[in-house]
């Protein structure tokens, strides 16, 4: 009877197991949260010029180390999903107005305007000219957070709205953007150059939109009239090469590939 009561001990194997799924869970959350990569400044690579010592001198941030937030900072996909989540509660609502524009093929362009919440630090008119990324448009979160903060720092924010990106927005001729299209931004820049004559231009451009900015100011020199700067953000430089790249599985790559498809795919149904 004593030797019925008596507890049997688990085999030493199933500690082994319990230490080899720990490890695993482990390896799991420093490879997934890049927890192993080194903090450093960023990498600069510039042509020795007057204007760029002027930036470095300006941006002392370009030349810090970039130490992100504890634990969840260094992972660009809790970065992207937590910014996806809490933009939509604490994301600002700018007030603008929005224009259409007739292009000669009876396409419908779209931008919305946002006037200057304070003057600017110089004393003059300036205006940003942004591009948004792919299939984006002036009410993502993004965006209306950038021009929240250029508002309030004395821009005026013309933004396009990719045609056929607004749901609300019919097409009005038999196509939507595309990659190298630049139609549309050139529109409403001609837009806000004759609306506003003494105002000066910085070009922004995220992700696809960067690279239509690019193209658009090197299409014509008459283009970069006016213009103080460009800045792209994250731009894809090559979309052949960008293509095979999201293909590959390695950090989900794949995964938002399928994203951006599926949302492609959704505006193409919506329009057909």
């Amino acid at each position: 009877m004593s030797a019925m009561l008596e507890t049997t001990e688990l085999p030493a194997v199933f500690d082994g197991v319990k230490l080899a799924a720990v490890a695993a869970v482990l390896y799991v959350i420093v490879r997934c949260l890049n927890l192993k990569s080194p903090t450093a400044p960023p990498e600069l690579v510039f042509q020795d010029s007057a204007l760029a010592r002027f930036l470095l001198k300006s941006c002392p941030l370009l030349t810090k180390e970039y130490i992100p937030p504890l634990i969840w900072g260094k992972s660009g996909h809790i970065q992207t999903a937590l910014y996806g989540k809490m933009g939509r509660v604490r994301s600002p609502h700018p007030y603008g107005l929005r224009k259409y524009l007739t292009m000669p093929d009876g396409a419908t362009a779209t931008f919305d305007l946002f006037e200057p919440q304070s003057e600017h630090c110089t004393g003059e008119d300036v205006t940003m000219v942004i591009c948004p990324g792919i299939a984006n448009h002036s009410e993502k979160q993004y965006i209306r957070t950038f021009v929240d903060y250029a508002q309030k720092n004395g821009y005026r924010c013309a933004v396009l709205n990719h045609l056929g990106a607004l749901p609300n927005i019919e097409l009005t001729s038999p196509r939507m953007f595309t990659y190298g299209c630049t139609w549309e931004f050139g529109a409403m820049v001609n837009y806000i150059k004759k609306t506003y004559p003494q105002t000066q231009l910085v070009v922004v451009g995220f992700s696809l939109g960067g690279n239509i900015v690019c193209k658009y100011l090197g299409e014509s020199q008459a283009n970069q009239e006016r213009v103080l700067c460009c800045v792209s953000v994250c731009q894809g430089y090559s979309a052949l090469r960008a293509q095979e790249t999201f293909m590959q599985w390695d950090q989900c790559r794949r995964f938002y590939n399928f994203l951006m498809a599926d949302n492609m795919k959704k505006i193409i149904l919506y329009h057909r």
